[in-house]
């Protein structure tokens, strides 16, 4: 029998009860727009991750002063000890250790900016010249301070977007002044718009100042509560962890059995944890939405058993007339791929539909992927065989002088 003969009579098979096909069809539609959308947000959400973590930068390290453990009881950054940490610590990292390629000392602070009768409280960094290279960020206009603003401890400023349009609405900032703590700043520069971070802290809502300013004139004291440390590639902040925190115990004059009163924090080790979790979460969305291919596939099998009881008197005179079983076989598994092939096409349809669909409501990020949508199409082809293949089976078992009696 001709393979499009067979699809022919297929289609006009399953015509016959339009309701009941399209029924029958809906779990596999369900089914597989459900797993399109679940992917769709889940590696939206995972490309967000990634490129929330790409601007922080995925070769850098945090080196901050505290974690000394005393008594049983662990203390953070900010501690009694946190002035172990000093700018000579940082020249060394950067001076002596290989794997390193840039490092900023970092003072933080708030406070009040004020200019003429705008004012906003923000974060103050204190950074050196190389920050916006080790967090990878540009200035937007005006220019960063440079290596003799820092040995002058000169009152410059550059700063973030929220903070220049919330101090100069309509006005360009660059050459104005700005008091922060009464203090009068000239602003040099203002920071390109970087957005929120994976917190959903406003990142563009701080300022940033030479480090010897903040730390002289902002909080009288002498040492570094931490800093920004660039390795020479992702790969290399492993060696670099490790040397920063032999170089720090050596400087700070640690025993063997003592804590360190320090802490070095890889950001690739966050940023493949988030990885992997957003991945995780992406394949689980897919597994719970693929249930519902399970559950549509039963309906075929279901509706087709129907089909053969419906049909056992045609299964017979066909097979009287010469049809064989292999044939009667073939005839009911094709409409069982028409069916889920079919719901399947609808259901790729109906699953972009709703990724599109998804950021204009609820404004979830979503990532439609062509593998995806491959795997979809070829999934719904293998429920149609897998839960056709047991009624073509029995309609191809049929004795025909018994189906040709059954009424």
């Amino acid at each position: 029998m001709n393979i499009l003969v067979i699809f022919r009579i297929a289609f006009r098979a399953l015509a016959r009860n339009k309701m009941r096909s399209a029924l029958t069809m809906l779990g596999i539609v369900i089914g597989v727009s459900a797993v399109i959308a679940m992917v769709s947000i889940g590696q939206g959400a995972q490309a967000q991750v990634q490129e929330q973590i790409a601007n922080v930068g995925t070769n850098l390290l945090f080196v901050g002063a505290g974690s000394q453990n005393v008594g049983g009881v662990r203390s953070g950054t900010g501690a009694t000890n946190s002035n172990r940490l000093t700018v000579e610590d940082i020249e060394a990292i950067r001076r002596e250790i290989p794997s390193v390629a840039m490092a900023s000392p970092t003072v933080n602070t708030r406070a009040q900016l004020v200019f003429g009768n705008q004012n906003w409280n923000t974060q103050v960094q204190g950074v050196n010249e190389q920050f916006p290279q080790i967090k990878k960020w540009g200035v937007a206009s005006g220019e960063f301070f440079t290596e003799a603003d820092l040995r002058t401890a000169a009152r410059v400023i550059v700063l973030g977007q929220t903070v220049a349009e919330s101090l100069y609405p309509g006005t360009d900032p660059i050459g104005q002044m700005v008091r922060v703590r009464e203090l009068p700043f000239r602003v040099i520069g203002v920071m390109k718009a970087k957005g929120q971070d994976a917190g959903g802290r406003d990142q563009d809502d701080t300022a940033f100042a030479p480090f010897t300013a903040v730390q002289k004139k902002l909080l009288s004291i002498t040492y570094v509560q931490f800093a920004h440390v660039s390795a020479i590639s992702p790969a290399a902040t492993y060696t670099a962890q490790e040397q920063i925190t032999e170089l720090l115990r050596q400087r700070h004059k640690l025993a063997p059995n003592e804590e360190n009163d320090f802490f070095v924090r890889n950001l690739t080790d966050v940023a493949e944890a988030a990885d992997e979790s957003n991945r995780i979460m992406t394949i689980l969305l897919g597994c719970i939405a693929g249930v519902s291919l399970i559950v549509g596939g039963i309906g075929i099998m279901n509706i087709m058993l129907v089909s053969v009881t419906e049909r056992t008197r045609e299964i017979g005179i066909r097979m009287a007339v010469g049809a064989r079983s292999s044939a009667v076989r073939k005839q009911f598994l094709i409409e069982s791929i028409v069916l889920s092939l079919t719901g399947g096409a609808i259901g790729i349809v109906f699953g972009i539909a709703v990724s599109f669909l998804i950021p204009m409501i609820f404004g979830w990020r979503t990532l439609i992927s062509l593998l995806w949508i491959v795997v979809s199409a070829i999934v719904s082809i293998v429920v149609g065989v897998l839960f056709g293949y047991y009624p073509a089976r029995k309609a191809s078992g049929l004795d025909p002088i018994d189906a040709l009696r059954y009424e």
